[in-house]
């Protein structure tokens, strides 16, 4: 039986990376495509061991329109992409803004226009919990409002959601699915791929194995006076194995066509919110090392209380988190362990 092709940008980050070996342990045949400024090509090792097969890589920034196209010429068998490429960092989109519109946005609409000319008519959009901005209650649904985004990054999902949405409608047999994310963390079970960023990390697991290991001083944590059970900010935390399998979930419901709409959505989160304090007792609890940290004025950008309600991913897409907060910080701290050769 031939294996499908699926495309998958940013394949060696984070996310991009464990839902590639998903992809491969399900038959599927991945081929990636990565500009590499945020991951490394040591990452296709990693998936190798795991999945006992190696995914074809092409190096390529997703901006550039002509190399874009040249290679979605040569893939045209590839029933469908899933679209990780992009800038994700809430505080940097901040500082600089116009990186995040000219990356995030510039390259999808280069992929799309790509996969349309080429005849790949299936998109999975890797967006985020940005979208619904500031909510006024939580849990969040997909119907809630989707507000002013707090940030850049947040707006550029936003937009990217509006084109998939914009091209449905005016290209007949386009189809995609939106999943938005809510906070991945954690590592595989191998530990032979994490998280991993390239310089200060921009989120909180990071930072904290960074700073058990040594690597950093403390850990600030931003904002202290949220109204929340313990001032801290409030996340819905999901273990990145969890993400990734609802990619494939995701996936097979375009392949078979059992979608219910040109563009659907769906959140993918654990449906129950953590704190900063609560995941720093949790890490510190698992791995037996104390974090330290202090608490600094709040974030430019960060909403104080973030949470998904996952029901529809759970009864549309027969998927549900299994990995408690507990295991998404002790396979973060054996992955830290791995990367600098600790003990664990």
């Amino acid at each position: 039986m031939e294996r499908k092709k699926v495309i998958v940008t940013g394949g060696t980050g984070f996310i991009g990376s464990h839902t590639v070996v998903s992809l491969l342990e399900q038959g599927f045949e991945v081929v990636i495509v990565d500009n590499l400024i945020n991951s490394s090509l040591d990452v296709l090792d990693g998936i190798e061991k795991i999945a006992g097969s190696r995914p074809d890589f092409f190096e390529l920034d997703m901006q550039d329109s002509t190399r874009t196209a040249e290679f979605f010429a040569t893939q045209t068998d590839a029933v469908a992409v899933i679209h990780f490429a992009a800038l994700k960092a809430v505080g940097e989109s901040m500082k600089k803004p116009l990186m995040y519109y000219r990356n995030n946005l510039f390259s999808m609409v280069n992929l799309l226009e790509s996969m349309t000319r080429h005849g790949i008519f299936n998109l999975i959009f890797s967006s985020s919990c940005t979208v619904y901005g500031d909510p006024d209650v939580v849990p969040i649904r997909e119907s809630n409002e989707v507000k002013p985004a707090l940030s850049p990054y947040g707006n550029t999902k936003k937009v990217c959601e509006d084109m998939i949405q914009n091209l449905g409608r005016s290209e007949e047999g386009f189809h995609a699915i939106s999943l938005r994310y809510f906070n991945p963390i954690g590592a595989h079970d191998s530990v032979e791929i994490g998280e991993l960023p390239i310089g200060v990390p921009n989120n909180l697991l990071p930072y904290i194995t960074q700073t058990a290991a040594g690597l950093r001083e403390e850990l600030l944590v931003f904002g202290g006076d949220y109204d929340t059970p313990d001032g801290t900010a409030v996340r819905d935390y999901i273990h990145v194995m969890d993400v990734a399998d609802a990619h494939v979930k995701a996936l097979n419901r375009l392949l078979s066509g059992t979608q219910k709409k040109r563009l659907e959505v769906f959140n993918l989160g654990t449906g129950k919110g953590s704190s900063v304090l609560e995941v720093i007792q949790s890490f510190e609890k698992m791995s037996g090392c104390k974090v330290p940290f202090r608490i600094v004025g709040r974030r430019e950008g960060d909403v104080p209380e973030v949470y998904a309600a996952t029901d529809l991913a759970n009864q549309e897409l027969g998927w549900q988190a299994k990995r408690s907060l507990d295991d998404m910080t002790a396979s973060s701290w054996r992955w830290e362990c791995r990367v600098r050769q600790l003990e664990v």
